[in-house]
């Protein structure tokens, strides 16, 4: 008995097998392109953004102590009478670029003796040049500035000096 085998090079085999390779070339090509046309655009959008990172950080003018303080929701630490921290609270964000107007909710913990006294402040983000971390300063009679700045509030390029305890020579 003998098996009868059709010829798998014919041209017309041949012609199918070119179509489907090119099909397929074609198509693979087309998915990588949309592939990465996706990343870059991912990448574009996250250059983009019209927001930056912050840390929060707490300067204290003040003799009470703050047993919590935050602004927009973000914070939570707490500070010394007349203390003046790095900003190592994480996170919130800030817009790359101040803009008239430009408010955030401070809210902070201050108490008396042994009785917590919350109070918040709708307050004006003092005008900046670069994003960098957010300071919230207390001073008496519950005045709150807050200010973006790249340095500390040790530092003598930070908005606003704090000299510490005016009662005590520095």
């Amino acid at each position: 008995m003998a098996i009868l085998m059709w010829p798998t090079d014919t041209p017309i085999s041949k012609f199918k097998k070119r179509t489907k390779m090119k099909r397929f070339t074609y198509l693979f090509a087309v998915s990588i392109a949309v592939v990465l046309e996706g990343c870059a655009l991912r990448q574009l959008q996250a250059h983009e953004s019209d927001r930056a990172t912050a840390q929060v950080g707490i300067v204290n003018h003040t003799g009470n102590y703050i047993d919590s303080a935050s602004v927009d929701g973000a914070g939570g630490g707490n500070m010394a009478r007349w203390g003046a921290g790095i900003a190592n609270i994480c996170c919130t964000s800030i817009p790359r670029e101040w803009y008239p107007g430009m408010k955030v909710l401070v809210r902070w913990d201050m108490p008396a003796g042994h009785q917590h006294i919350v109070k918040e402040k709708v307050v004006e983000v003092e005008k900046y040049e670069a994003p960098g971390s957010i300071y919230m300063h207390f001073f008496p009679n519950d005045e709150v500035r807050v200010v973006v700045s790249p340095v500390g509030p040790r530092n003598p390029a930070h908005p606003i000096r704090h000299l510490g305890n005016p009662n005590k020579a520095n």
